[in-house]
């Protein structure tokens, strides 16, 4: 993991696991960290495909993936810091990300990852910007390595 922008928290989660299976916790209403509820939707990455750039600018976004494992970019264009960190099933854990910064995620698993998101806000697609992940504004951060 490299330094991740400002406001960028990161949250070890709890994974129950026994011989049927296992509970993988998320977030909870009376979490702290909790923004509110807006929606929650399920995102696919592709081995070695890139989902990138997005910035919301009011809501808050919580990201976990229960499923295989990406690379997470985070880039505050204001400050021009860019943070990586890997995400999976293996590496389990909640990343809250406020409103402003730009995320993007790199499929590194050989199966589909599954990203959980929890955003503050119902989607509007007037509330997010969006830009290619080749992008020469934003930094390069695609390769596996």
């Amino acid at each position: 993991m490299s330094a991740l922008p400002a406001g960028v928290e990161v949250r070890e989660l709890a994974v129950l696991a026994d011989e049927r299976g296992a509970v993988r916790h998320f977030l909870r209403a009376d979490a702290p960290h909790f923004r509110g509820f807006g929606e929650v939707y399920f995102s696919t990455v592709l081995p070695g495909c890139v989902k990138a750039w997005r910035r919301h600018r009011r809501a808050t976004a919580n990201f976990a993936v229960p499923v295989g494992r990406v690379r997470l970019a985070l880039w505050d264009e204001a400050t021009a810091t860019l943070g990586t960190l890997e995400l999976g099933a293996d590496a389990y854990r909640l990343v809250t990300v406020p409103p402003g910064l730009w995320t993007g995620f790199l499929g590194l698993s050989a199966e589909p990852a599954l990203i959980a998101n929890c955003v503050s806000l119902p989607h509007d697609p007037a509330e997010s910007d969006r830009r290619a992940p080749d992008d020469p504004a934003m930094p390069h951060v695609w390769s596996p390595a």
